[in-house]
């Protein structure tokens, strides 16, 4: 195990997608348990908690969905394996999915869109909060208020991203204390505010709590599936890490946080009005812990968004974009930023979290399968400098740049997910004719895997890398990206 990593907490991080070699590497799987959790110990999980019981489902209900959907995180942690494999970030791993062409068409969505798209949900999750908190202390109710508050926010958030890596590992682990401090005492209030013998004034049958049931198992597991960027996280890990204590300290770190808040908002909702879940909870709360709890809601926010603007910014390079890795930061940041302007001004929260959540899983469900399919055929044998590799006739070129039973598989399993997915915005002809019902992750997730396992097998496209282990990458392979992208490591 070496123990001369290039990246330092406290300094900008210089690298972007380029292979991190042998000698650069250190760390144990077990530091990606706090990494996880301190996103993942989340104001926006009392939200999503919350909103199973105003769907109408009972405590224990709502406890099974929440301890089943948060089972996804499972896909998370197996996805994280590849980074030390690889060396490279999950945008570029991804190129032995969808090959190197149809990878970039593939990001453009999953790796901006709905990066920003989530950028987008968490701040606004702390703006409200902030903004809560600004009226409580006398400011003037204002637009500008709120936009400058949602920039400041903002603005912390990139700074984690820009110094990236080595910053993220360390912050996080006292966050991750932190945070957990100031939300176990909020647990200890709304323990104590609960209705433990709560019921629904109109119990759910049937179809109606079937539909319930499918759409909170949607929302709650939409969040695991988000994270395709695990990968870029654990890249800097030893290339000998066990893949089960990479996987396992991943999908644990996020887990058992997941689990425990959102049954927390849950709890929540027997008792206090979660339509408002700022208000509802400060209403427990004595009031010198507000600032503390709102306080927090930001830098949970800030350890959470920090990570999805730093994969996202190398999902930008993993495109072909023309720009280092801080520049790309703050191209992904002004785009969250705008649509977390127009979802303050203009969407009522709680509903375009629902909302938002549900429709996402039609592109992420089939995008993990898809992921973890690979993964499963390859048995985690990447080799990260062939990865890197954008020429024609390159080991992920395939057929035109594309990998055609990647891409078959996503669309599939996205189509079937949409016909699945039932919203506010969108019902699906199948969901309809059942009631409702939304099974859009299990049967997206499951047509995207058999399509892909079954046409990559039957077309033979899985290159070498399936039966070759890598060897140890020598020092001048950092970088093999050539005119397609500035190879330079410098921000």
């Amino acid at each position: 195990m070496t123990t001369q990593p290039t990246e330092r907490a406290g300094q900008p991080e210089t690298r972007g997608i380029d292979l991190v070699l042998d000698e650069e590497r250190s760390g144990h799987p077990r530091q990606l348990f706090a990494v996880w959790a301190a996103p993942n110990v989340s104001y926006l999980s009392f939200a999503v908690g919350a909103s199973l019981i105003l769907m109408g489902l009972t405590l224990p209900q709502a406890i099974g969905v929440i301890l089943a959907g948060n089972l996804l995180w499972i896909c998370t942690g197996v996805l994280a394996a590849s980074g030390p494999a690889a060396g490279t970030s999950g945008s570029v791993i991804s190129r032995a999915f969808y090959g190197t062409v149809g990878n970039k068409l593939v990001l453009v969505v999953t790796g901006w869109l709905i990066a920003s798209a989530y950028l987008a949900l968490n701040w606004s999750a702390a703006s409200v909060a902030g903004i809560g908190l600004a009226g409580q202390w006398g400011l003037p109710d204002s637009a500008a208020l709120d936009a400058v508050i949602i920039c400041l926010v903002a603005g912390v958030t990139l700074l984690v991203a820009i110094y990236g890596y080595a910053t993220i590992v360390r912050l996080y682990a006292a966050l991750s204390v932190l945070l957990t401090v100031v939300f176990v005492v909020v647990t200890g209030y709304v323990l104590h505010a609960a209705d433990w013998s709560y019921a629904p004034a109109q119990p759910l049958h049937g179809a109606a709590l079937a539909a319930a049931l499918g759409a909170g198992f949607t929302i709650i597991g939409s969040t695991a599936l988000s994270y395709s960027n695990s990968p870029d996280l654990a890249r800097y890990l030893p290339r000998d890490s066990s893949i089960t204590a990479v996987a396992g300290w991943t999908a644990f770190g996020a887990y058992l946080p997941g689990v425990v808040f959102t049954a927390v908002g849950a709890l929540a909702a027997t008792a206090l009005d979660m339509t408002d879940p700022q208000a509802a909870l400060e209403s427990v709360l004595p009031g010198w812990f507000v600032p503390v709890f709102v306080l927090a809601v930001v830098f949970n926010t800030v350890a959470n968004n920090g990570m999805t603007a730093y994969s996202a910014s190398l999902s930008i390079q993993s495109v072909g974009v023309r720009l280092a890795r801080i520049p790309a930061v703050l191209v992904i940041g002004a785009l969250g930023t705008a649509m977390t302007l127009y979802a303050i001004l203009v969407f009522d929260f709680l509903t375009s979290v629902n909302t938002m959540l549900q429709l996402v899983v039609v592109i992420t469900g089939p995008a993990m399968a898809v992921a973890v399919t690979d993964l499963a055929l390859r048995r985690n044998r990447y080799h990260g400098a062939e990865l890197l590799r954008q020429e024609r006739g390159g080991p992920f070129w395939y057929r035109g740049g594309i990998h055609w039973p990647g891409l078959l598989a996503l669309l599939t399993g996205g189509l079937v997910s949409l016909m699945w997915v039932s919203t506010t915005f969108w019902t699906g002809p199948v969901a309809t004719a059942l009631g409702g019902v939304d099974l859009s992750i299990p049967s997206g997730m499951a047509v995207a895997a058999l399509v892909y396992g079954a046409t990559a097998r039957a077309l033979g496209t899985l290159p070498p890398a399936t039966t070759a282990t890598p060897a140890p990458q020598p020092a001048t392979a950092a970088s093999t990206e050539g005119d397609d992208l500035c190879t330079p490591t410098s921000s």
